[in-house]
C-alpha cells in the first residue's frame, strides 16, 4: 500500500511496500517519480531525476544483495530529500560479500553512483533487518 502526505510546499512522505525481485526497482521508480513530479518548486526536475536514480540504485542493491521484505520511504522538504530502502537482512557491513574484482565490475557501482550524485549514505538497523538511507540536499 502506498501512503503519501501531500506536499504543496510542505514536507511530504511516501512509504510503499515493494514486491520481490526485479519488479521492486521498477515499482519504486514509478512511485518516486510520481511523488517528485507533484511539486516542482519543492523538487526541481534535474534533482527529481537524480533522486529517482538513487531510488533505483538503492532498491536494486537491496534486491540483489539482501532478503525481503522490501520497502521504500521517500521524505521531502525544502531543498532536502531522504530516501530509505528497507530489507530483511541484518548485515550492516555494506560489503555484501563481494570480492574486490566484483565491486569494480559494471554491476557493482550502485552505492558509488549514489555518492557521486551528492547523497550522504547511512545504514541503520530496523525491526525487520536494516535500512539504507540516502540524504540529498540541493
Amino acid at each position: 500500500m502506498d501512503r503519501a502526505g501531500a506536499s504543496c510546499g510542505r514536507p511530504a512522505t511516501l512509504h510503499v511496500e515493494l514486491p520481490p525481485g526485479a519488479q521492486a526497482a521498477r515499482r519504486a521508480r514509478q512511485v518516486a517519480a510520481r511523488m517528485l513530479a507533484l511539486d516542482p518548486p519543492l523538487c526541481p526536475r534535474p534533482v527529481a531525476e537524480d533522486l529517482v536514480l538513487i531510488v533505483s540504485e538503492l532498491v536494486t542493491n537491496a534486491v540483489t544483495h539482501a532478503t525481503g521484505p522490501y520497502a521504500l520511504t521517500v521524505s521531502m522538504e525544502e531543498e532536502r530529500a531522504g530516501i530509505a530502502v528497507s530489507d530483511g537482512s541484518a548485515d550492516l557491513s555494506g560489503g555484501h560479500g563481494h570480492r574486490h574484482e566484483e565491486r569494480t565490475a559494471e554491476n557493482g557501482r550502485g552505492l558509488r553512483i549514489v555518492r557521486a550524485l551528492g547523497a550522504d549514505l547511512f545504514v541503520s538497523p530496523s525491526d525487520s533487518g536494516k535500512q539504507v538511507i540516502a540524504i540529498m540536499t540541493w
